[in-house]
């Protein structure tokens, strides 16, 4: 059965408005490879109207409507978007799924956790009310001080389109937690969800400007943003080259950015694992949102002694999986999102489109062997079902292995030793590293980089503390006269 999309212009000061020069982009099911829809596509023009309607949402009433409002307020309306994306899961899951490729099942978990992320940083804006004027123990007491902590201001989020409404709630749900006002540029490839995000803030009447979603091409409404001389911050999720380019921009006006970027992690597997489960753990780490997460380890690292049975049974899971129309139960993968190596390495396994699939931008889960670190396949970030192996034999050697490379984002070990466990995730140089286990994800644990991969920290109380401004206020409170200078006659 068809999935209806709707029709929806950008949505700015909290209704929707046809973006100024009338662009559309078409929107392209991945499983069918059909044109279904499309979706607004912002320019400049767009992105000027929309930083003026966020930097009236934090001005109006001098503040009091939003940025200096009490975070209960605004804990009161992100609960409010929770309980209704919560109503509409069925609808949006869907329509995640024919839009981005992902399997049914992984699009109703993602609404789950934007529900779940929402509802976390309720919390955390109510919990912000009673850290204000946080005193400060100071070694004079003639002076008292105590810090403020304030929305940063007009906040541009550009969300990649692998999650699309997942990561823009990571975003979105702090910012809003903090008291700045956003405009979200959601990614030209996927964009449906992202919209229907702006209906449901005029469902439960977000304040005019507080939220604004912009469709369009990077070039035209993203450079835009991050070049604009009133967005007070950037945090940008996706390419590395995309993200020096934005570095670039906010320098010239010395604005801060947040940065969570590509990846080419590693999983090391120990001789001591159980195998069928450290294979399962080894294929969803690569092989989960069909391969395309900026954080699947991708590199397999597996102890010399085990290669040849790990090998033999990762290719059997691997044939297992089913590969189908997302909407069909059962699916494990889907379409990569758009239509588009291998170096003398050998394709252990898969690399094809499914013979049972003519349309459709499907790929076979991958396994690759042979390979050297100094392949591209190996070296850089290939964003599908391709998992490189490589094997070791001792310790040291298995995390020079893994810390060979630009990126740094996640990373696992699977090994029933303790404490070894504790010693590789101690060096591996990853900004998240999972131990037997590969990709578990919670809004109240923080998230980034290191390296290529980026700086700053979303989720947890470290995604609140990056949309905030830190102010220190100090009084004197002695009766005496300062005395520093001397007094004038009288």
């Amino acid at each position: 059965m068809a999935i209806p999309i709707p029709s929806r212009q950008l949505f700015i000061n909290g209704d929707w408005a046809e973006p100024l020069l009338k662009k559309r982009i078409p929107i392209i099911n991945p499983t069918t490879e059909e044109i279904i829809g499309d979706i607004p596509a912002a320019t400049a023009e767009d992105v000027d109207v929309a930083v003026q309607a966020a930097r009236s949402a934090l001005t109006r009433n001098k503040g009091k409507d939003w940025a200096f409002a009490s975070g209960a307020v605004r804990a009161k309306y992100l609960r409010a978007i929770a309980a209704k994306i919560k109503e509409r899961k069925p609808v949006l899951a869907k329509l995640e799924t024919v839009d981005c490729g992902k399997p049914l099942s992984e699009s109703e978990a993602d609404m789950d956790d934007v529900v779940g992320c929402f509802e976390y940083y309720a919390d955390l804006a109510e919990g912000l009310d009673a850290k204000q004027k946080a005193p400060i123990s100071l070694p004079m007491k003639t002076f008292k001080s105590y810090v403020i902590k304030e929305p940063i201001g007009v906040v541009a989020l550009i969300v990649p389109w692998n999650y699309p409404l997942l990561m823009a709630t990571w975003k979105v749900a702090p910012a809003l937690a903090a008291g700045c006002a956003a405009i979200l540029k959601p990614s030209e490839l996927a964009s449906a969800t992202c919209l229907e995000l702006g209906e449901v803030c005029r469902e439960v009447d977000l304040p005019a400007g507080v939220l604004n979603i912009l469709p369009g091409l990077g070039p035209e409404a993203g450079a835009s943003l991050a070049s604009h001389p009133h967005v007070d911050k950037i945090s940008f999720t996706g390419s590395t080259v995309t993200a020096v380019k934005i570095m670039t921009a906010a320098a010239q006006r010395v604005k801060p950015v947040t940065l969570e970027l590509g990846g080419k992690g590693p999983i090391v597997v120990f001789e001591d694992v159980d195998i069928d489960k450290a294979v399962e753990w080894t294929i969803f780490g690569c092989f989960y949102t069909n391969g395309q997460i900026c954080s699947a380890t991708s590199r397999l690292i597996v102890h010399e002694s085990i290669a040849a049975e790990f090998l033999d049974r990762l290719v059997k899971w691997s044939e297992n999986i089913k590969i189908s129309d997302p909407l069909e139960e059962g699916c494990k993968l889907g379409p990569i999102v758009s239509r588009g190596q291998s170096e003398g390495a050998t394709i252990l396994y898969g690399g094809n489109r499914p013979k049972h699939l003519k349309k459709g931008f499907f790929v076979e889960p991958t396994i690759i062997t042979d390979v050297t670190t100094s392949m591209q396949i190996w070296r850089e970030e290939v964003f599908g079902p391709v998992l490189c192996v490589k094997t070791f034999t001792t310790e040291e050697e298995a995390i020079e292995l893994a810390n060979d490379t630009h990126y740094g984002l996640g990373g696992a070990v699977v090994s029933k030793d303790r404490e070894r466990c504790d010693r590789v995730s101690k060096l591996l140089q990853n900004g998240a590293v999972w131990v037997n286990c590969s990709q578990p994800c919670f809004c109240q644990a923080p998230f980034g980089g290191t390296k290529w991969s980026g700086f700053g920290r979303e989720l947890g109380e470290w995604g609140l503390e990056s949309y905030l401004s830190v102010k220190q206020v100090t009084e004197y409170v002695s009766d005496e006269q300062w005395g520093w200078y001397q007094p004038p006659k009288q």
